[in-house]
């Protein structure tokens, strides 16, 4: 390795970045081998590649580093070990967007270069199969390039022709051939398509699927039918009116997309949270994990055959939505997270509500054990199937339960706890096989030690305010907005025109309910964030399955796309 990247890799500038990460910037050439040299090295160990993601930088006002220029390749990447991450930034010219693949070094490359090459127009030298991610194949454009409109108004009526239709159907029946899979004139072997449809309540999605007899020889996930742009939408919105079309995202996970996101606006803000206010972030983010898992549970088994336990885990989720429309007001997608705090302060009653729920749970948890996973047919569909091992779940990114059941001890809220995490006492479930079985299994535990944390919050709740008094925390509390006019202007400054927040960038991860959750957003000193990127679980993990199918028959690739736990609007957002 030459001495110049052997040196670039242990010297690191400081940290200049408002949330810590250790940022270098790395030129295109030297970019493979500086990769390499920190993913291998021991002392450096950097083995899981988070996110890849881009930045058009041709409308900053503030711009931060002396090797910025039109475009900015953003690479997350993470020492399991000890949590550590850092941040890789290539600069690139917009007369030379390209870069050299990484999917030789970290195989969930592939997808996240499609991605940055769909959204952004950048090139990746060697890619095998750089295609559109997200967008069909005929769209013209980049859609996150700051020159690309935003709003349907901006761009005029849009109208499907009868042309225009043929061209999109012929497209997606040319599919295979374009990503390679065809049958080689195989008499033995069968193109079938599953999909586009809405398994489950996973989302819209289609499986191009290549099998002899019933063995998979092949699959070709074809995403982006849940598409709905919400980075673009989110660098077109106030920094606080974006909050509810987090929740959308994983829409089985509530406030989960509240949590970064808010987190990641306080960091650039300088905005620290009242006790009261973490302790009932972390209360809802552990109600949310449940409904979550209990979704979960219920389509997995049901998707493998076994109708009954889904009315039960839906009737278990259903009180605890319940709960969640009690104390905010609304169920699915409460948006309570607030930019300095929550939106209003546990109602009257409250303490009941959960104590009720959670001295009941842990009896039918008992029963899913008895009914789901000691039936022999359960374990008969799953034991064995879809499995990998713990270094091929760090190469594809895989975290969460997934990664847990391979004996990987990673947990977001142990390794670099939030928001009083490191105050409560609770427990990791691992396991040592990450099949279809452990992948439920781990989720059966994971609720119980959420209902230890849960009681540890109603029993420990802190009194005080549940909002942050920073001028750039809205809506200010009432009293004080009446009590005294510096409450007052900053409230209706904020009301009107939306915070201002500094200039700077900011990345905060959490352990959500499928795995980690990353918002990194830039500001530019205005009243909308200049880049929102949202690194889901979901996407990292739905590439697996080519991976983890070859081979496996064709019911058994239902069992894997059940126990890999994604929702298809956390893939496309």
């Amino acid at each position: 390795m030459p001495d110049d990247v052997s040196r670039l890799t242990y010297k690191f500038p400081s940290r200049t970045t408002k949330d810590g990460i250790d940022t270098v910037w790395v030129e295109t050439e030297k970019l493979v081998a500086f990769m390499t040299a920190i993913k291998t090295n021991i002392d450096q160990h950097y083995r899981t590649l988070l996110d890849i993601t881009a930045v058009d930088e041709r409308a900053r006002v503030h711009m931060t580093h002396p090797q910025m220029t039109d475009f900015t390749l953003v690479y997350h990447i993470l020492r399991i070990e000890d949590g550590a991450e850092m941040r890789v930034k290539v600069p690139l010219r917009a007369d030379s967007l390209s870069a050299p693949t990484l999917t030789d070094l970290w195989p969930n490359a592939n997808w996240y270069e499609r991605e940055v090459w769909d959204m952004f127009g950048i090139c990746f030298e060697g890619h095998p199969d750089l295609r559109r991610m997200l967008m069909p194949e005929s769209w013209v454009g980049h859609p996150l390039r700051k020159d690309q409109f935003s709003r349907a108004t901006e761009n005029g009526p849009f109208i499907m022709s009868d042309e225009m239709m043929n061209t999109e159907l012929a497209a997606m029946q040319n599919l295979p051939v374009m990503a390679g899979l065809t049958n080689d004139e195989d008499p033995e072997t069968m193109i079938l398509n599953l999909g586009p449809n809405h398994p489950s309540l996973h989302g819209v999605l289609r499986l191009v699927i290549k099998i002899r007899g019933e063995e998979i020889v092949d699959v070709l996930p074809d995403i982006g039918f849940h598409h709905r742009g919400v980075e673009k939408i989110g660098e077109r919105q106030s920094w606080h009116s974006f909050i509810p079309y987090s929740d959308r995202i994983d829409y089985v996970a509530g406030v989960m997309n509240n949590f970064p996101y808010v987190m990641a606006v306080e960091t650039l803000a300088g905005i620290t949270v009242p006790a009261r206010a973490q302790m009932i972030r972390v209360l809802l983010a552990e109600m949310f994990r449940i409904i979550s898992h209990l979704v979960f549970f219920g389509t997995m088994v049901q998707d493998v055959g076994q109708l009954s336990p889904v009315f039960y885990a839906f009737s278990d989720r259903e009180r605890a939505l319940e709960i969640i429309e009690a104390i905010c007001g609304f169920r699915m997608h409460p948006a309570w997270f607030r930019i300095g705090g929550v939106a209003g302060d546990l109602p009257i009653g409250w303490e009941g509500l959960i104590r009720e729920f959670i001295n009941y749970l842990p009896k039918r948890l008992d029963e899913y054990e008895v009914m789901v996973m000691r039936n022999h047919i359960f374990k008969a569909r799953t034991i064995g199937i879809g499995e990998y091992t713990s270094t091929e779940a760090l190469n594809w990114g895989i975290t969460g339960p997934g990664l847990r059941a391979t004996g990987v001890n990673f947990d977001y809220r142990k390794i670099k706890p939030y928001s009083g995490y490191d105050q409560l006492e609770f427990d990791v479930p691992i396991a040592t096989r990450s099949d279809c079985y452990n992948r439920v299994k781990l989720r059966l535990d994971e609720m119980r030690e959420s209902l230890r944390i849960i009681r540890q919050c109603v029993d420990n709740m802190p009194s005080g305010p549940v909002k942050a008094m920073h001028p750039l925390a809205m809506p200010m509390p009432r009293e004080a907005i009446l009590r005294d006019i510096d409450t007052l202007i900053p409230h209706f400054i904020n009301a009107t025109w939306g915070a201002v927040i500094p200039a700077g960038e900011a990345s905060v991860t959490i352990e959500a309910t499928k795995g980690l959750n990353t918002y990194y957003l830039i500001s530019d000193g205005s009243t909308c964030p200049y880049r929102v990127r949202i690194r889901t679980p979901s996407f990292a993990h739905l590439q697996t399955i080519p991976f983890i199918s070859r081979g496996v028959f064709l019911a058994d690739l239902i069992a894997i796309i059940g126990s890999i736990d994604f929702v298809m609007a956390d893939v496309d957002r």
